[in-house]
Order: C-alpha cells, then structure tokens, then sequence
C-alpha cells in the first residue's frame, strides 16, 4: 500500500497446456486484422476476455504449428492483471473460465499452472515431441474411414520397409546443421539442432476401423523429439523418412541429404501433409509431463 493508501493491482502469470483440432484453422498463432483466416489463439483470447483484465490477455504460445496440424498438448503463458484489491485467481479457476467461454469446440484447455513473473513459455521449454501418423493398405484418402480423414496421411501402398526407415533415422539423431530440412520463412538464427529421438513404430489399432478393413489398413508412428525445431523440420523429415519405407531412397542417403545442406533437394523439398502431424508435449524444467506432474508451488519459483 502506498502514501495515498491506494492498493496496487497484481498481475499474475500463467503456464497454460491446451489441445486442438488444427483442421479448419490457420494455424495455431492468431490472425490479427480483417483476415477471414482465424487461429487457435484468436479463440483462446476471446474466451480470456471474461477474466476482465485491467490490460488486454494475450497468450505467448511455446511452439508454433502451421494451418492444419494438430496439437495433443501446447502450452502459451499469459499475464492476467486483476483490479486493485482482487486477489490473483486461482489456476483452476483460469482453466475452467477459458473452457466455458471457448466458441470452439475443437479446442480444449488441459491444465492451468501459476509460474513467476519472467517465466516464458516458448524460451523456457527443455523438450517439444512431435508425432507423425501414417497409414498403409489404403488406395486413397477418400478410402479411410471418415473419422481419421485429416488425422494421417495414407500412403498409396500395402507396406512400408520399416526397418530400413529406423535406419534411416538414426543418421537424423545427434546435433547437425538441419539446413536440408528446413522451409524457406524460417525465423530462425541457426539452422543447427540436436535430434534427440527419432522412432518409427507400428501405430496403435484405430478403433474406427471396420472389421472387414482391419486386415489391410495399417497405422504407424513417428516420433521426434529436440528442444526446438525448424520451420517445417518434422515434415520434412518425415517426408525422406517415408521415401526409405517406400525403396526410393536407401538409409545411408538420409545423411547424403542432411549433410547436402540443400533445402531444394527432390525429395526433402515436399514436405508430408500437414493433417499427419501432431504436437504431442512440450517439457520444462523442474515440470513433468503432463499426465506425470506432481507440482507444487515452490517448484515453480512461487512462495
């Protein structure tokens, strides 16, 4: 409390994990103006509009994902600032204030968490997975089942040599210049990245998937894991992987490619579809993965 006895307002931060649907937006960033493109963002800050804010809410998104991809958890932090005397809301009462005001039913929140002042989303995360689907046995997209149309990309053949594409993968792991696999519009200062993961595995069954098809439609996962990546870097990369599975290139060319430096390469310029490809976690240190988390407050920073 001052001289004058005024109460001075708090503003509070937030770390907020939310999922989408990312068919029918522009992406995951808002889309300022008169645009009729609209982003995953736009609706999160219209629905934070009812926290009644002193100063407008805007979400700071940890990581960025293109017009038709989805997300099983991304995370943004916001400032929420209350009038003089209010105290700071609760986190569940952020997370439940955001659900019911959401106007999209394709967006959800999973989880609101209090962090210090300076925490930032996108600069603080230690980890971000992506998952990539794939589905075999399929003559074309109008052949899957209507619920997994925009969820993965079917591939025009019965099989994929998958081991050839774990081979292949390994080439990807480590710390290169990622330059091969990187899209032109990139912000990015250094086309250097550590790949600490890259699989590729059997997918689990589809439920939608009718007994009769069962025999033929398959699923597969892949999985890459790094700190950050490049614009474009996970389907890229996909793209070369899945160009292994088919016998158009060998394993070993996977590293003639990355080491190539070549963005413009026949095969790594065409990146997979958008609709295969999922954000699936993004860590922070001292935090635990989202279904794993034990939090307590101290471990945040906060009193």
């Amino acid at each position: 409390m001052g001289p004058s006895g005024a109460v001075r307002s708090v503003r509070a931060r937030y770390l907020v994990y939310f999922q989408y649907l990312g068919t029918g937006f522009n992406g995951v960033a808002a889309v300022r103006g008169s645009q009729r493109a609209i982003g995953v963002q736009n609706y999160l800050e219209e629905a934070a509009e009812r926290l009644n804010s002193v100063e407008p809410v805007r979400f700071t998104i940890s990581s960025r994902t293109d017009a038709g991809v989805h997300a099983l958890s991304n995370t943004a932090h916001l400032d929420v600032q209350r009038r003089p005397g209010q105290p700071p809301f609760s986190p569940e009462v952020v997370a439940q204030a955001l659900n019911t005001h959401l106007r999209h039913p394709a967006i959800r929140v999973l989880q609101v968490f209090r962090v210090p002042s300076d925490f930032h989303a996108r600069h603080a995360a230690t980890s971000r997975t992506y998952l990539y689907r794939l589905a075999t046995g399929c003559p074309g997209p109008d052949q899957l089942p209507v619920f997994e149309r925009n969820l993965c990309w079917a591939l025009r053949t019965d099989r994929l040599d998958v081991p050839a594409m774990q081979e292949a993968a390994m080439h990807l792991l480590g710390t290169h210049d990622f330059s091969a696999f990187q899209s032109a519009g990139s912000p990015a200062a250094s086309p250097v990245r550590t790949l600490r993961r890259a699989s590729v595995s059997p997918g689990p069954t589809s439920p939608f998937v009718l007994p009769q098809e069962n025999r033929k439609l398959h699923f597969w996962t892949l999985e890459f894991e790094s700190q950050s990546f490049l614009y474009r870097q996970v389907r890229r990369m996909t793209a070369v992987l899945v160009a292994v599975g088919l016998g158009v290139l060998t394993p070993t060319q996977v590293r003639v490619i990355l080491e190539s430096q070549d963005p413009l390469g026949k095969y790594q310029a065409h990146p997979a579809p958008a609709h295969g490809l999922f954000l699936k976690s993004v860590l922070y240190g001292g935090l635990r993965d989202l279904g794993k988390r034990q939090h307590h407050p101290s471990r945040l920073g906060l009193p």
